[in-house]
Parts: C-alpha cells; sequence; structure tokens
C-alpha cells in the first residue's frame, strides 16, 4: 500500500490529506478562525485569586482570562520560595500560592467555550509520538494497554537509562515494539523542545503563548508523518523548511520523502482531492458496481444504509447482495475515517442469510477500521441484520469545520413543503379576517409558493381582501410576510398563532 500526505497552504486555512493507494481516507483542516489551544503553552499573568472558589484567573493574552483550579496548580513552576508549599485539600490556601500579577506558567487543557474561559493547568507536558515528556518529575508510567510483562521491562530499562533524573515519561500504547534507536531519538527530540520552552520561560514577557502544540509542522510530524508514509507533498516552501527543521531532531531519515510541489495547477486538484471533497457534504455516496449506502448524522446516532441501487449483478441474487455488502463495508470504513464521524454509527446491511457471506462482510468492514487511529469498536451483526460501532472523535468533524446551521431549516435539512407554507397562509388570513377587514394586502413568498398559488387559486377563495401576491428575493422556501397596503405596514407577527 501507498501511503502519501498531500498538504495545501492558504493565508485563511491549511490543509492536510491523506492518501492511501490514491484514496482519500483523512482529511485534516486548520483554519485561522478555528485555531485550538488545547496543549499549547502559556506564560501568563495572575489576574483574580479566589480563595472561596480555590480557583484563579490567568492572563494568557486571549480575549477572556482562563481558569485554573487550585488541584491544578504545580509549586515546582513557581518561585523558589513558594516551590516548597505542599498542596493539600484545603483549596482556600491557593492565595498562599499565587498573588495578583504574578507570572506563572500554565498549559491549556479545555479550549474556551461560548462566555467561558479556556481551563488551564500548572501540570506542564511536551508530548510525542511515542512519550509524553514531563519535566521536574521523575517517574515513568506505561500505557494500561501494554500487557506484557517482558516489554514493560524492556521499555522501562531503556527510558531509565537514556532519561534524565529529573524528567518523567509517559509511555503511549504505540510504544510497544519500537526499537532502542526511536526512544533515543524521540527522547532527545522532546528533551530539545523543552529547553526551547524553558528559555521562553525565563525570557518571554507574560502574557505570551510559548509553546504551540497546535502548529501545523508539530502536530504533523508528531502524529502523522511516520516510516509508513512513503511521500509528504507540500506546495508551501516555508512549511516545507519549518517541518525538516522539527525533523532534523526527531526523524532525521524521513527528510528526503518530503517534496515541495511546484506545478502550476492546485495541488488538491492534482491529485483528485478537491472533487472528493465535494463528495464529503453528500449523503448518498455511489459504490463501484451501482450500489450506494446512505450516510445520516442525528444527534443520538449516525445511520449509513446500504442500497444495490441499479446494480442487478451477473449472477444470482445472493451474490448481488455480498458484492454490494463488501464494497460498502470497505466504504462505509472510509467515510467514517474522512468525516470524523463519531459515537453511536449503525450499518444497515442489506440482509444476507449466509453465515460466512456475513461474517466475511464484517471482517472487511473491522480490518478497514483497523487502520483508522482513532480508537473504535465494531461489534457483531445483531438479529436484525445490523452493524453496531462506536468510535472516538478526533477532531472536529468536517461537517461542522466547513459548514454551519441552515437558518432557515434550523439543522434539519428540510423545509416546509410549497402546499404547506401556502395552507399556513391561509390559516394566518382566517386567524386575521376581523382586525384587517376590507385592507388590501400584499403577500410575499418564495417563487415556488407564488407559483403554486397560481395554480391552486381556489385555496384562497373564501378571503375578501384584495390580495397581490409577489415573490421576495432570498426568500426561503418556508419564509413569508404580510404587509397592508393601506398604512404599507407589515403585520405579520400580530396575527400568528
Amino acid at each position: 500500500m501507498i501511503n502519501e500526505i498531500i498538504i495545501n497552504t492558504h493565508s485563511y486555512e491549511k490543509r492536510i490529506a491523506i492518501l492511501e493507494d490514491n484514496n482519500l481516507v483523512e482529511l485534516f483542516t486548520e483554519k485561522k478562525e478555528q485555531e485550538l489551544l488545547v496543549g499549547n503553552i502559556y506564560k501568563g499573568l495572575v489576574r483574580n485569586v479566589l480563595p472561596g472558589m480555590g480557583a484563579a484567573f490567568i492572563d494568557i493574552g486571549l480575549n477572556r482570562t482562563a481558569f485554573l483550579h487550585y488541584k491544578d496548580i504545580e509549586p515546582k513552576f513557581l518561585s523558589e520560595r513558594k516551590k516548597k508549599i505542599r498542596i493539600g485539600k484545603d483549596s482556600s490556601k491557593i492565595s498562599e500560592l499565587l498573588t495578583s500579577d504574578q507570572e506563572i506558567v500554565v498549559q491549556v487543557k479545555k479550549d474556551p467555550l461560548g462566555k467561558k474561559g479556556a481551563r488551564v493547568t500548572g501540570k506542564i507536558s511536551v508530548p510525542g509520538k511515542f512519550l509524553v515528556f514531563i519535566p521536574k518529575k521523575n517517574r515513568i508510567a506505561l500505557s494500561r494497554k501494554i500487557t506484557s510483562l517482558e516489554e514493560k521491562k524492556r521499555i522501562k530499562d531503556i527510558l531509565h537509562k537514556i532519561k534524565e533524573s529529573n524528567v518523567g515519561l509517559i509511555v503511549r500504547t504505540d510504544t510497544e515494539g519500537i526499537a532502542e534507536e526511536d526512544f533515543v531519538q524521540e527522547y532527545n527530540g522532546l528533551a530539545k523542545t523543552w529547553e526551547f520552552i524553558n528559555k521562553q520561560i525565563k525570557h518571554a514577557k507574560a502574557p505570551f503563548c510559548i509553546f504551540n502544540e497546535n502548529d501545523l509542522s508539530y502536530t504533523l510530524i508528531r502524529d502523522l508523518f511516520n516510516s509508513n508514509v512513503d511521500r509528504l507533498i507540500v506546495d508551501d516552501n516555508k512549511l516545507k523548511k519549518k517541518i525538516i527543521s522539527h525533523l532534523k531532531d526527531i526523524s532525521p531519515e524521513l527528510i528526503n520523502r518530503i517534496e515541495l510541489y511546484q506545478e502550476d495547477s492546485p495541488i488538491f486538484d492534482a491529485y483528485g482531492i478537491e472533487k472528493e471533497i465535494e463528495n464529503i457534504f453528500k449523503s448518498r455516496i455511489n459504490l463501484p458496481s451501482g450500489g450506494n449506502l446512505t450516510i445520516q448524522q442525528t444527534e443520538a446516532l449516525v445511520a449509513i444504509d446500504v442500497n444495490t441501487g441499479s446494480f442487478i449483478g451477473k449472477d444470482n441474487y445472493e451474490s448481488t447482495i455480498k458484492k454490494t455488502n463488501l464494497e460498502a463495508a470497505y466504504e462505509a470504513a472510509r467515510q467514517i475515517r474522512l468525516r470524523d464521524l463519531s459515537g453511536i454509527m449503525v450499518v444497515d446491511f442489506i440482509d444476507m442469510y449466509k453465515e460466512e457471506d456475513k461474517e466475511e462482510v464484517f471482517n472487511v468492514l473491522k480490518n478497514s477500521l483497523k487502520r483508522d487511529r482513532a480508537k473504535n469498536k465494531v461489534f457483531p451483526f445483531t438479529p436484525l441484520g445490523l452493524v453496531e460501532i462506536s468510535r472516538k472523535r478526533t477532531r472536529p468533524s468536517l461537517l461542522l469545520t466547513y459548514s454551519e446551521q441552515c437558518p432557515h431549516c434550523s439543522g434539519t435539512g428540510r423545509l416546509l413543503s410549497r402546499d404547506s407554507v401556502a395552507v399556513k397562509i391561509s390559516r394566518w388570513l382566517q386567524r386575521a379576517r376581523y382586525f384587517i377587514q376590507n385592507d388590501p394586502l400584499q403577500i410575499v413568498v418564495h417563487k415556488n409558493v407564488k407559483q403554486f398559488f397560481k395554480n391552486n387559486p381556489d385555496i384562497l377563495k373564501d378571503i375578501e381582501n384584495k390580495l397581490e401576491i409577489v415573490s421576495g428575493k432570498n426568500f426561503a422556501q418556508n419564509e413569508f410576510k404580510i404587509f397592508s397596503l393601506k398604512n404599507n405596514k407589515e403585520i405579520t407577527s400580530q396575527y400568528n398563532s
């Protein structure tokens, strides 16, 4: 399998596409206005200390001050005098640790939401691909998913040999089986990153972001670009140099896999990615043989329905169904990764009667999702022929990133039909009848509703007022306004139910 990463840069957004055998399987977007903060480290200023709440508000240079709870304070990052103070259970003693206008180093643990500022912690860590670097600690903790006692001992022996005494490390799940030289390389890279952060802590003027964990070049190298990737192609020379600069300390052997795209046509057009992105927002996805699957997202779950469509098959009915379901299993897994669908998902395959056919379809779906970096679980066929999937979200879904709620349908995806709108207007006129006797009225509607009135004049036959029906510019189909021509005043809201 050929794995490629394609990066497209723009002044407003950066996009990363992951291709497996020329098929788009994941898409990441970094927009200016949707910048993530979790993991970023700031040198901030204490603005308010509230012993009654056991908390403080920290100015880190954002629109709103960040919230720091007493239990999240790490004295080792405070002044020499305060380093010796022990954190107890009495949160009202926060005033012994923090005072107004004091400088403090914090890391964002929760992004700002609505009117709430960011949630921060004083316990600093720097995550890598395999390890999480924790300064001013002396402890090694391994992921619970590493169950082999022999592997645990091997990893601990390596890390005790390479780490400094004042450094703590958390070992990630993906570390199992990693060679010693990879550990050394990763640790050295994280140590250099911490050295840079430490200089910023000493010299930067607060409030200031001293480490941006969400910087594209950093997250790219940490989470995506590894030895399994054959090529990384980027259309911006400045970003290419930045990626290479980071790689020198972490994975120098990957540098020769980076290419600069210099053609005239946009990079995503050249690789056919732009067309694929357009399909992301379609609920129906066509399958190679002529079948299709439909994806519907609700608040509670995601429903994926499989249909044969135009595919009639060459052999018997069962083989037609099986082929459609096999194609759908692969495509459903690809769409789940691509759209970053999460929570509970239900796939309604076409009914199959042979258990071996069900098992084959189930295995294709399960194996296709094994390449997914997000934690997921696929459950066997239920008695109703459904397959359930649970998946943890890794980032904001592409639907949220690229779209906003429709102001007309309020996110339902549907509008009142034109006949329903016409009847609604008829009822409005009946309701207001007593108050608008003999007044000439103007009714402004969508052009489809106007056409419906023209084709069905009987709907208003009982209305005695003189009516002028006109189509409104930029009107939604479910929208209408009624004006009294007697005084040129809109009266729609006065007689709503």
